[in-house]
């Protein structure tokens, strides 16, 4: 999902759950590689671009999209 896009359906399921209910987000450091893929780059020194998988849901809904690290 866009960046954009998400954060609007960031912001409305964000809208419902102060009414009523739990919001949960969460993020994690990926590189969207296998191990052994990152163990081969990492022996010949090459750089390794990371990116945040950041995902929300209210029980019900889930969305998430990626972005990348600097």
């Amino acid at each position: 999902m866009q960046a954009d896009l998400f954060l609007n359906k960031l912001t409305s399921v964000y809208e419902r759950s102060t009414e009523k209910g739990s919001m949960w987000v969460t993020m994690k450091r990926s590189s969207m590689k296998c191990q052994a893929r990152l163990k081969k780059m990492a022996s010949k020194g090459e750089p390794v671009e990371y990116r945040c998988l950041v995902c929300a849901t209210d029980g019900k809904r889930n969305i998430s999209t990626s972005v990348a690290v600097i």
